[in-house]
């Protein structure tokens, strides 16, 4: 295959970015996506310019590190992550527009990658649980309903990657914060923190800039792994029981 890639390139966070064109050939339908950026960096380097700067760790789906928007899409046209797109969902001559995520509290670092520390904070914030561990616990220690076990399993699979926000109108972080807040608050090890968690972190996703949710539902849209829009209505739920008992305080 042979593909235009036009990739959005930003020397650093306070340089302006532009759009550049680059040309690649032999591209194997059976590559991933990063291995085709990387044939066009080992390109780049042979002709001693700079390589294209973009995030990755694992290459197997499950870190989130990995967060390109690729034709308008976060993670591309397939509901996967950036590392296990694979070229043949692509033509051969196609051209492919590369950019990073688009969202305020995302800012660029360098070409594709941004500073995702905001998601960081959140959880700092409140994604954790005080009980203490110790030893491994008995499995049947602590019993936990099986439907509040699959709803924490559920939420559990957020990655943290960002796709939500990129693909968010307003770029807004309801699914992600969701996300974290439900897996521990249906569990009975998280219920020390119940109320303060979903204040706690709520307060630090807005203080970090994300945008306001309108329920577009693009997010749960673009989600890899599937986290689905309900969970934003039970954050909200958590939120307004939180606020209504630290009201009666």
């Amino acid at each position: 295959m042979k593909l235009t890639l036009r990739v959005w390139r930003q020397k650093n966070a306070d340089a302006d970015g532009a759009m550049s064109t680059y040309e690649v050939d032999d591209v194997s339908p059976d590559m991933s996506f990063l291995e085709m950026l990387d044939t066009l960096n080992e390109t780049l380097i042979l002709k001693g310019e700079d390589p294209v700067a973009f995030d990755h760790d694992c290459r197997e789906g499950i870190c989130g590190a990995c967060s390109l928007v690729i034709n308008g899409d976060a993670h591309g046209p397939e509901r996967t992550t950036t590392c296990q797109l694979h070229m043949r969902s692509f033509k051969d001559g196609d051209t492919i527009d590369i950019e990073p995520w688009r969202a305020a509290a995302f800012p660029v670092i360098k070409d594709l990658v941004v500073d995702r520390s905001a998601f960081d904070r959140i959880i700092q914030a409140g994604g954790y649980i005080t009980a203490p561990t110790g030893s491994a616990p008995e499995a049947h220690a602590t019993p936990v309903p099986k439907p509040d076990a699959d709803l924490a399993f559920e939420h559990a699979e957020c990655i943290g990657c960002g796709a939500c926000v990129a693909a968010c109108p307003n770029g807004a972080a309801m699914l992600f914060t969701s996300a974290k807040v439900n897996h521990l608050n249906v569990l009975p090890q998280g219920a020390p923190e119940r109320e303060t968690r979903v204040l706690d972190m709520v307060a630090q996703m807005d203080e970090e800039g994300f945008g306001g949710c309108t329920l577009a539902g693009e997010c749960a849209t673009a989600c890899p792994k599937g986290i689905p829009l309900t969970s934003i209505t039970g954050m909200n739920k958590e939120w307004l029981r939180a606020t209504r008992k630290a009201g009666k305080r």
